[in-house]
Protein backbone atom coordinates (compact mmCIF):
# COMPACT_ATOMS: atom_id res chain seq x y z
CA UNK A 1 0.00 0.00 0.00
CA UNK A 2 1.83 2.59 -1.03
CA UNK A 3 0.17 6.55 0.30
CA UNK A 4 1.81 10.27 -0.01
CA UNK A 5 1.14 12.35 2.67
CA UNK A 6 0.95 16.30 0.90
CA UNK A 7 0.57 19.70 1.94
CA UNK A 8 0.79 23.06 -0.06
CA UNK A 9 1.36 26.90 0.29
CA UNK A 10 -0.09 29.08 -1.54
CA UNK A 11 -0.58 32.93 -2.64
CA UNK A 12 -3.88 33.39 -0.94
CA UNK A 13 -7.22 31.69 0.14
CA UNK A 14 -9.56 31.09 -3.41
CA UNK A 15 -7.83 29.99 -6.53
CA UNK A 16 -11.21 30.90 -8.36
CA UNK A 17 -9.88 34.71 -6.93
CA UNK A 18 -6.96 33.98 -9.01
CA UNK A 19 -4.60 32.44 -6.47
CA UNK A 20 -2.05 30.04 -6.68
CA UNK A 21 0.56 27.09 -5.14
CA UNK A 22 3.43 28.23 -4.44
CA UNK A 23 4.72 25.06 -2.58
CA UNK A 24 4.21 21.69 -2.53
CA UNK A 25 5.49 19.00 -0.13
CA UNK A 26 5.39 15.42 -0.24
CA UNK A 27 6.18 12.55 1.99
CA UNK A 28 6.02 8.59 0.78
CA UNK A 29 4.47 5.60 2.89
CA UNK A 30 5.31 2.50 2.03
CA UNK A 31 2.62 -0.02 4.36
CA UNK A 32 2.33 2.93 6.61
CA UNK A 33 5.79 3.45 7.20
CA UNK A 34 8.24 6.26 6.33
CA UNK A 35 9.89 5.28 3.10
CA UNK A 36 12.55 8.40 2.79
CA UNK A 37 11.51 9.44 0.20
CA UNK A 38 10.04 13.39 -0.37
CA UNK A 39 8.91 15.56 -3.03
CA UNK A 40 9.56 19.65 -2.28
CA UNK A 41 9.37 22.27 -4.79
CA UNK A 42 9.13 26.15 -4.15
CA UNK A 43 7.07 27.47 -7.26
CA UNK A 44 7.13 31.25 -8.65
CA UNK A 45 3.27 32.10 -9.17
CA UNK A 46 3.53 34.80 -11.41
CA UNK A 47 1.47 36.83 -9.41
CA UNK A 48 2.05 38.91 -5.60
CA UNK A 49 1.45 36.44 -2.56
CA UNK A 50 -1.00 38.41 -0.06
CA UNK A 51 -0.24 39.91 2.96
CA UNK A 52 -2.37 37.14 4.94
CA UNK A 53 -0.63 34.55 3.76
CA UNK A 54 2.27 35.89 4.02
CA UNK A 55 2.32 36.09 7.41
CA UNK A 56 1.29 32.61 7.58
CA UNK A 57 4.43 31.22 5.33
CA UNK A 58 6.36 33.86 5.20
CA UNK A 59 7.26 32.74 1.44
CA UNK A 60 7.82 36.39 -0.51
CA UNK A 61 7.07 37.53 -3.68
CA UNK A 62 10.66 38.11 -3.79
CA UNK A 63 11.97 34.73 -2.79
CA UNK A 64 9.57 33.50 -5.22
CA UNK A 65 10.47 35.22 -8.33
CA UNK A 66 13.33 32.98 -9.45
CA UNK A 67 11.67 29.77 -8.55
CA UNK A 68 10.20 27.18 -11.57
CA UNK A 69 6.67 27.93 -12.79
CA UNK A 70 4.32 25.06 -11.70
CA UNK A 71 4.16 23.93 -15.53
CA UNK A 72 7.83 23.38 -14.77
CA UNK A 73 7.60 20.94 -12.33
CA UNK A 74 4.10 19.46 -12.85
CA UNK A 75 6.26 16.05 -14.41
CA UNK A 76 7.92 14.98 -11.69
CA UNK A 77 5.20 15.97 -8.91
CA UNK A 78 2.84 13.96 -10.99
CA UNK A 79 5.14 10.92 -11.31
CA UNK A 80 6.05 11.14 -7.68
CA UNK A 81 1.91 10.51 -6.63
CA UNK A 82 1.37 8.33 -9.42
CA UNK A 83 -0.93 5.55 -7.98
CA UNK A 84 -0.88 6.32 -4.36
CA UNK A 85 -3.24 7.52 -2.07
CA UNK A 86 -3.15 11.04 -1.21
CA UNK A 87 -3.19 11.54 2.98
CA UNK A 88 -4.38 15.51 3.23
CA UNK A 89 -5.26 17.60 6.04
CA UNK A 90 -8.38 20.00 5.04
CA UNK A 91 -8.11 17.87 1.45
CA UNK A 92 -10.96 19.90 -0.02
CA UNK A 93 -8.79 23.04 -0.30
CA UNK A 94 -5.36 21.85 -1.79
CA UNK A 95 -7.01 19.37 -4.42
CA UNK A 96 -8.92 22.40 -5.54
CA UNK A 97 -5.60 24.21 -5.87
CA UNK A 98 -3.71 21.54 -7.11
CA UNK A 99 -7.00 20.31 -9.55
CA UNK A 100 -6.73 24.57 -10.84
CA UNK A 101 -2.88 24.20 -11.20
CA UNK A 102 -3.05 20.75 -13.45
CA UNK A 103 -5.89 22.30 -15.65
CA UNK A 104 -3.77 25.40 -16.55
CA UNK A 105 -1.23 23.08 -17.27
CA UNK A 106 -3.56 21.16 -19.44
CA UNK A 107 -2.66 18.04 -17.17
CA UNK A 108 -5.94 15.72 -15.98
CA UNK A 109 -7.16 16.47 -12.56
CA UNK A 110 -5.80 14.62 -9.71
CA UNK A 111 -8.28 12.10 -8.97
CA UNK A 112 -7.23 10.85 -12.42
CA UNK A 113 -3.37 9.82 -11.55
CA UNK A 114 -3.94 8.54 -7.54
CA UNK A 115 -5.83 6.20 -5.95
CA UNK A 116 -8.02 8.79 -3.96
CA UNK A 117 -8.18 10.93 -1.24
CA UNK A 118 -8.21 10.80 2.55
CA UNK A 119 -8.68 14.03 4.54
CA UNK A 120 -7.16 13.74 8.02
CA UNK A 121 -9.61 16.83 8.99
CA UNK A 122 -12.49 14.73 8.20
CA UNK A 123 -10.90 11.47 10.07
CA UNK A 124 -10.19 13.64 13.05
CA UNK A 125 -13.36 15.37 13.59
CA UNK A 126 -14.71 12.13 13.58
CA UNK A 127 -12.55 10.51 16.13
CA UNK A 128 -12.69 13.48 18.52
CA UNK A 129 -15.57 15.33 17.83
CA UNK A 130 -16.14 18.76 19.41
CA UNK A 131 -12.51 19.49 19.76
CA UNK A 132 -9.72 21.58 17.97
CA UNK A 133 -8.53 19.63 14.95
CA UNK A 134 -5.88 21.56 13.52
CA UNK A 135 -2.39 20.27 12.71
CA UNK A 136 -0.93 21.73 15.93
CA UNK A 137 -3.88 20.71 17.64
CA UNK A 138 -3.30 17.01 16.89
CA UNK A 139 0.27 17.00 17.15
CA UNK A 140 -0.07 18.06 21.12
CA UNK A 141 -2.98 15.25 21.21
CA UNK A 142 -0.73 13.00 19.82
CA UNK A 143 2.17 13.93 21.54
CA UNK A 144 4.12 14.65 18.38
CA UNK A 145 6.88 17.31 18.69
CA UNK A 146 5.77 20.38 16.32
CA UNK A 147 7.97 22.84 18.33
CA UNK A 148 10.16 23.77 14.82
CA UNK A 149 6.65 25.26 13.04
CA UNK A 150 7.02 28.69 13.95
CA UNK A 151 5.20 29.05 10.59
CA UNK A 152 3.33 26.58 7.73
CA UNK A 153 5.86 24.98 5.67
CA UNK A 154 4.39 22.48 2.96
CA UNK A 155 7.07 20.36 3.48
CA UNK A 156 7.39 20.29 7.57
CA UNK A 157 3.28 20.32 7.65
CA UNK A 158 3.53 17.35 5.59
CA UNK A 159 6.19 15.20 7.64
CA UNK A 160 4.08 16.18 10.66
CA UNK A 161 0.81 14.76 9.36
CA UNK A 162 2.78 12.03 8.24
CA UNK A 163 3.33 11.31 12.09
CA UNK A 164 -0.10 12.56 13.23
CA UNK A 165 -2.26 10.32 10.66
CA UNK A 166 -0.14 6.94 11.51
CA UNK A 167 -0.76 7.67 15.32
CA UNK A 168 -4.53 8.28 14.51
CA UNK A 169 -4.77 5.11 12.35
CA UNK A 170 -2.09 3.14 14.52
CA UNK A 171 -4.86 0.20 14.98
CA UNK A 172 -4.41 -0.71 11.21
CA UNK A 173 -1.08 -1.70 12.03
CA UNK A 174 -2.30 -5.39 13.08
CA UNK A 175 -4.49 -5.28 10.70
CA UNK A 176 -1.70 -5.37 8.22
CA UNK A 177 0.22 -7.90 9.55
CA UNK A 178 -2.91 -10.02 9.95
CA UNK A 179 -3.55 -9.67 6.20
CA UNK A 180 0.20 -10.24 5.09
CA UNK A 181 0.49 -13.43 7.45
CA UNK A 182 -3.20 -14.85 6.57
CA UNK A 183 -2.37 -16.59 3.43
CA UNK A 184 0.85 -18.23 4.39
CA UNK A 185 -1.26 -19.55 7.78
CA UNK A 186 -4.43 -20.69 4.91
CA UNK A 187 -1.56 -22.49 3.04
CA UNK A 188 0.16 -24.14 5.83
CA UNK A 189 -3.63 -25.29 7.59
CA UNK A 190 -4.46 -26.86 4.21
CA UNK A 191 -1.34 -28.86 3.93
CA UNK A 192 -1.23 -30.06 7.62
CA UNK A 193 -5.19 -30.26 8.20
CA UNK A 194 -4.12 -29.11 11.55
CA UNK A 195 -4.90 -25.71 12.97
CA UNK A 196 -2.87 -23.96 15.04
CA UNK A 197 -3.41 -23.61 18.77
CA UNK A 198 -4.75 -19.90 19.69
CA UNK A 199 -2.59 -18.31 22.62
CA UNK A 200 -5.06 -16.54 24.95
CA UNK A 201 -3.02 -13.66 26.62
CA UNK A 202 -5.62 -11.99 29.99
CA UNK A 203 -4.89 -8.47 30.24
CA UNK A 204 -3.17 -7.62 33.67
CA UNK A 205 -5.02 -5.08 36.17
CA UNK A 206 -3.06 -2.22 35.17
CA UNK A 207 -4.05 -2.77 31.46
CA UNK A 208 -7.69 -3.56 32.27
CA UNK A 209 -7.94 0.17 33.87
CA UNK A 210 -5.86 2.19 31.29
CA UNK A 211 -8.68 0.16 28.69
CA UNK A 212 -11.67 2.15 30.73
CA UNK A 213 -9.33 5.36 31.02
CA UNK A 214 -9.40 5.61 27.35
CA UNK A 215 -12.87 4.59 27.48
CA UNK A 216 -14.29 7.01 29.55
CA UNK A 217 -12.36 9.72 27.33
CA UNK A 218 -13.84 8.13 23.80
CA UNK A 219 -16.92 8.34 25.42
CA UNK A 220 -16.78 11.76 27.13
CA UNK A 221 -15.01 13.27 23.56
CA UNK A 222 -18.48 11.33 21.66
CA UNK A 223 -20.91 12.92 24.51
CA UNK A 224 -21.82 9.33 25.98
CA UNK A 225 -21.87 7.59 22.51
CA UNK A 226 -19.18 5.13 22.88
CA UNK A 227 -20.32 2.25 21.49
CA UNK A 228 -17.78 -0.16 23.52
CA UNK A 229 -19.24 0.98 26.79
CA UNK A 230 -23.10 0.64 25.53
CA UNK A 231 -22.32 -3.18 24.27
CA UNK A 232 -20.92 -3.64 27.58
CA UNK A 233 -24.32 -2.78 29.48
CA UNK A 234 -26.16 -5.36 27.52
CA UNK A 235 -26.66 -9.34 28.85
CA UNK A 236 -26.40 -11.45 26.00
CA UNK A 237 -28.99 -14.51 26.22
CA UNK A 238 -27.22 -18.27 25.55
Amino acid sequence: MRQVVLDTETTGLDFRLGDRVIEVGCVELLNRKPTGQRFHRYINPEREVEAGALAVHGLSSEFLQDKPKFGEIVAEFLEFIQGAELVIHNAGFDVGFLNNELALCREPALDQCCGGVVDTLKLARELHPGRKNSLDALCERYGIDNSGRTQHGALLDAELLAEVYLAMTRGQDSLLIELDAAPVRSVQAGLTGERQAIRVLRAGEDELAEHERVLAEIDKDSRGGCLWKTLASVEFAE
